[in-house]
């Protein structure tokens, strides 16, 4: 029998490209997207007919308890990538990344426990670690929140966890590194240097261009949380998703600018520059753990898997049906 698999959080980036894939693959698809009045399905909108037709989708809010409960029954594995995830937003609204993050996050868990899931997957990030300490990044780097969303993040992975040692609720906890990639808001590093870069700028506003990153293109990501399905292995495990090499915002400028051919003047906007002590120097992971218990490797790896991975994530922006979705001329927290 086909595997039901809900989604939370499926209209958005990681998301959408996570159930078009398990459609692909067969599974039964389920997954709960916010609800609007103009009754969009965010990226799910944007799907061929014959993918749409094979996902079942539920508008609600992952903090309201009873609709969770109800949409959980007769699921097989639940992935769970609804959240907040704008940094500097969290700086303004602090107590919606606790609803949303950490209470959603439970009502979650408590959803699945009850349901009897076979597998509940939390999605991390690696801003939980904060500014590395050692490099590679290993699951079991000290965990150090430099921002609001940070903290909640790891709130919501230790619930997650507390659930499977105290209930034996079959928990993975998945930490996914700066995830890229067609479809990705405007609030990242890439989109936001290519679109002001397609978009004939001969200026470009950035925040720091110190930062380093592993950055992951989103098959690989996704391909990170299929390789879940069926592994008892990976209960109750953190397990990281990264690449294992890093680069800075400037050299990722460099490398978008070389693609297109092109030349922008950087200007330092300091609306985008985090606050000393919440900005997150460097981050590269190890993906060791991945390997042995996942068996999951990135296929978009080193200098030329980011370049082949950029070039994709541009010839999509460069379409002008999905350029006119962005508003490149707005920084929007």
């Amino acid at each position: 029998m086909k595997k039901k698999i809900l989604v939370t959080g499926g209209g958005g980036f990681i998301g959408s490209h996570l159930i078009e894939k398990l459609v692909k693959k067969g599974y039964l698809v389920k997954t709960i997207v916010p609800y609007n009045i103009d009754n969009s399905w965010g990226w799910i909108d944007t799907f061929d007919a014959t993918i749409k037709k094979n996902i079942e989708v539920v508008t609600g809010d992952i903090c309201d308890q009873n609709l969770i409960s109800n949409e959980t029954k007769k699921i097989d594995i639940i992935f769970h990538l609804a959240a907040l995830i704008s940094i500097p937003y969290s700086y303004k609204s602090p107590r919606s990344y606790i609803s949303t993050n950490v209470v959603g996050t439970l009502n979650m868990l408590e959803a699945a426990r009850e349901n009897n899931v076979e597998l509940f997957v939390q999605t991390s990030t690696s801003e939980v670690y904060g500014s590395s300490q050692y490099t590679p990044i290993d699951e079991k780097h000290p965990l150090n929140a430099q921002s609001p969303y940070a903290a909640t993040k790891i709130a919501a992975d230790q619930l997650a966890l507390s659930f499977f040692r105290t209930f034996d609720l079959p928990v993975l906890v998945l930490r996914p590194f700066n995830t890229f990639g067609p479809r990705q808001s405007l609030r990242a590093a890439i989109p936001t240097i290519v679109t002001q870069l397609i978009s004939n700028k001969d200026k470009i506003k950035l925040g720091s261009l110190k930062p380093k990153r592993d950055f992951t293109y989103v098959s690989d990501t996704v391909d990170g949380f299929i390789s879940s399905i069926g592994n008892k292995k990976c209960f109750g495990q953190t397990i990281n998703l990264g690449t294992g090499k890093d680069f800075s915002i400037g050299e990722t400028v460099k490398n978008i600018e070389n693609i297109l051919q092109t030349k922008a003047k950087i200007v330092l906007d300091n609306k985008r520059i985090r606050p000393k002590k919440s900005e997150v120097n460097r981050l590269i992971s190890s993906n060791l753990k991945a390997k042995k218990i996942l068996n999951w490797s990135p296929k978009f790896k080193g200098s030329k898997g980011f370049e082949d991975g950029l070039k994709k994530t541009i010839e999509w922006f460069s379409n002008e049906g999905n350029l006119k979705l962005y508003k490149s001329n707005l920084y929007n927290y």
